[in-house]
């Protein structure tokens, strides 16, 4: 991994006010705040923090997401636990619809940023994720690394920026509200201040895959309906199969846990602007104004892979984006997609829009559900022609915290 030369050392007259302000937070999460300090969530607008599996995942899709990964420092396995300790007790305010707990010191910065003080919790959740290299000498994990977080491998196409790959840390957060999503990373970047250093951070709005059931399935910057056939989240017999970890693997820590994979894809929208809407159409598999597949009539028709036309050739072509990734033609393997699109601003060298899709899925092993699909899709898709992967990563999604298992339990 990569890391940027100096950047903890920049930072270490700031840990004062990183971990000190964090010991804090762990004493105080439980209690009261200046009157000032604290709004309290409306009614219908939270999402829980503690549960059997961690928010962010099956919970109904919020608009917005801001995802952040972070560069441990090597402060050993105590400074790892007392960090995300101070950022448990952090989000569970949050996610009520708290400000950060803390000391009100005109003398001392502010316990919590304040961006959020007047706005109710929006249905926040944040989601925390481990990668791979969080697991090597520096906090004596090595032999706790599962199995199913291994690197991702290169796929043809792959553009990765390293300033935009990786990190030992994750957080995804959603709401209902920017600010509100902005906020809790905000903070727990602060909060961490001399102990992590932020590696890349995607902006991300409006959500790209259906919700399963009478949800209306949303559009991609594509300008189709995306996602129809992702699987339900209020599906519990198929988040068993396909999302969660169970006690078959080599980590029992993870039981209940997640794997999550994000890709950030760029999409030449100029290149795809020029194409015919026929041409569309077959390089998707689906029809543009209904979302229905090609020869169907209506969205959620029945994916027909066999339904040929009037000379023979497959309705839906041999390398159309649904074909391709559909679970029937790879093996059964399937995800739960959890995504949002992105611009950010343009190319200053070529004047175009720097936008497209930062995928995120949820899966009890890569290796054998993204791994193997994303490989089809790189070597058959034919929506790679306008697709460029530069950054991502992949980790580990502890199952959800409880009032005695903060962050970090059961690992370190």
């Amino acid at each position: 991994m990569t890391r940027r030369p100096g950047a903890i050392s920049r930072r270490q007259m700031l840990a004062g006010s990183g971990l000190a302000t964090a010991a804090v937070v762990a004493a105080a999460g439980a209690g009261p705040t200046a009157a000032a300090a604290a709004t309290s969530g409306t009614p219908g607008t939270t999402e829980p923090f503690h549960g059997e599996h961690q928010g962010g995942i099956v919970t109904p899709e919020q608009a917005r997401m801001v995802f952040a990964a972070y560069d441990v420092s090597d402060t050993g396995r105590a400074g790892l636990a007392a960090l995300l300790a101070t950022w448990s007790a952090a989000v569970e305010r949050m996610a009520a619809g708290q400000a950060v707990a803390g000391p009100a010191d005109p003398f001392a910065p502010p316990a919590d940023t304040g961006e959020a003080l007047d706005l109710p919790a929006a249905r926040l959740t944040l989601t925390l994720g481990y990668g791979p290299s969080l697991f090597d000498d520096r906090f004596g994990l090595a032999a706790r690394r599962p199995a199913a977080l291994a690197e991702l491998p290169a796929f043809p196409g792959d553009a990765l920026d390293p300033a935009r790959t990786g990190g030992d840390l994750c957080v995804q957060a959603c709401a209902d509200d920017a600010q509100v999503a902005f906020h809790a990373i905000h903070n727990l970047t602060r909060l961490g201040l001399g102990t992590v250093t932020l590696r890349y951070l995607q902006v991300g709005f409006g959500r790209t895959a259906s919700a399963g059931g009478s949800t209306a399935t949303p559009r991609n910057l594509l300008g189709f309906k995306d996602g129809t056939a992702n699987l339900d989240p209020t599906d519990a017999r198929a988040m068993d199969s396909f999302v969660w970890v169970d006690g078959s693997g080599d980590q029992n820590w993870m039981r209940g846990g997640s794997y999550l994979v994000a890709r950030r894809i760029r999409v030449h929208l100029e290149a795809w602007d020029r194409s015919t809407l026929g041409d569309q159409e077959r390089t998707i598999g689906r029809s543009k104004p209904s979302g229905a597949p090609l020869g169907s009539s209506n969205e959620r028709d029945p994916l027909d892979l066999r339904a040929l036309d009037d000379f023979g050739t497959p309705l839906v072509p041999e390398d159309a984006h649904v074909r391709v990734a559909a679970p029937v033609t790879n093996h059964g393997a399937a995800l739960l997609r959890r995504g949002y699109s992105f611009v950010d601003g343009m190319d200053p060298t070529t004047g175009e829009l720097d936008a497209g899709l930062f995928f995120m899925c949820f899966q009890k092993d890569p290796r054998s559900q993204f791994v193997p699909i994303q490989q089809r899709l790189a070597g058959q898709d034919a929506l790679t022609t306008y697709l460029e992967h530069t950054g991502g990563g992949v980790f580990a999604c502890p199952p959800g915290p409880g009032p005695d298992r903060p962050w970090g339990h059961g690992l370190v």
